[in-house]
């Protein structure tokens, strides 16, 4: 992938704001000069279920984000050399680490998924690796012994401890950092199986509470949180009752896909009728998946250094870009 666009203009969000804004237009602009490396198996491929994503999104949206991406990685690989020189010292880079942020069903991971592709086919980040915060769920089982099985997703059902140590060793440089698979057919952590992260270019992370802030301690301190370690940062931004219209869109698809495999956790929805699985659906977003974005998902959306922007039919409309 080769080709640098001219600066796009922009203006501030507001006043005083730690934002640049640009609109859709303003930001494909910056694409113009490169060339689109996928076609449509790649996006069909890549689409999450229910998600908007062409390759006219590609290129405007995700092909522009690749390239600061990429001048970001390089930018960091340059901040290396120099201070491996003052220290006179020649440690290994260690991967430059993206977090993906944002609702459920609001298309992170669609998100993570071309990033990841667009990445790839740059020179400079030939290994790009995806690891989802989903692994790090407590087990179902740890899950109802602690009462919290209807707050699944919410920060206390996620193992922190082991997440943590899984990005502090893939930020130290270590070799062959393991994380737990998830599978959403069983709803479920796969009893001995793990996903390999081994010294990437890039690793790119995705989760509801990625951007969450460290919790304090009972002695008053803080310790780290999962973004501190990260190199950039991303929310995917929709309003609530568009992506509460795309969950319940989402739900009546899967009862018909997923749900109809006997072995999936949610067999007994697919022989729910219409108006059943609607209700359903919107139950489970207003109980569980609606506060948590509420309480614990969008006020971290401040934290990101960018902000993806949603429109009603899942385009992404406008950007908020931290200012350097």
């Amino acid at each position: 992938m080769t080709g640098v666009s001219q600066s796009a203009p922009s203006r501030p969000s507001h006043p005083g704001s730690p934002f640049v804004e640009l609109d859709r237009a303003t930001w494909s602009r910056l694409s113009d000069a490169l060339e689109q490396p996928l076609n449509e198996a790649d996006v069909v491929r890549l689409r999450a279920l229910g998600d908007r994503l062409d390759l006219e999104e590609v290129s405007e949206i995700y092909l522009p984000l690749s390239r600061l991406l990429a001048l970001y990685v390089e930018g960091t690989g340059a901040l290396h050399t120099a201070t491996s020189r003052f220290l006179g010292e020649n440690h290994r880079r260690t991967p430059f680490v993206i977090g993906v942020a944002g609702s459920v069903a609001v298309g992170k991971s669609t998100t993570a998924r071309v990033l990841q592709e667009l990445l790839r086919r740059w020179p400079g980040t030939p290994t790009v690796d995806l690891v989802t915060t989903d692994g790090f769920l407590h087990p179902n089982a740890e899950l109802i012994r602690r009462g919290i099985m209807e707050r699944k997703g919410f920060p206390e059902s996620y193992d922190q401890k082991a997440l943590l140590r899984f990005i502090t060793a893939v930020k130290s440089g270590a070799r062959h950092v393991s994380a737990p698979r998830y599978s959403h057919l069983s709803y479920d952590i796969v009893p001995g199986e793990r996903i390999v992260v081994d010294r990437p270019d890039v690793l790119i992370v995705e989760g509801l509470n990625v951007l969450a802030p460290a919790a304090a301690r009972a002695d008053g301190t803080v310790g780290l949180a999962l973004s501190d370690f990260f190199d950039f940062s991303i929310y995917v931004d929709a309003r609530t009752r568009d992506i509460e219209r795309w969950y319940i869109d989402r739900f009546m698809r899967l009862r018909s896909g997923a749900f109809a495999d006997p072995a999936s956790f949610f067999h007994r929805y697919s022989r729910l009728s219409d108006a059943e699985a609607v209700s359903t659906a919107l139950g489970i977003w207003r109980s569980i998946n609606e506060p948590n974005l509420r309480e614990n998902v969008r006020p971290t959306r401040g934290r990101a250094q960018l902000v993806l922007s949603k429109d009603a039919d899942h385009s992404i409309h406008h950007m908020l870009l931290r200012k350097l």
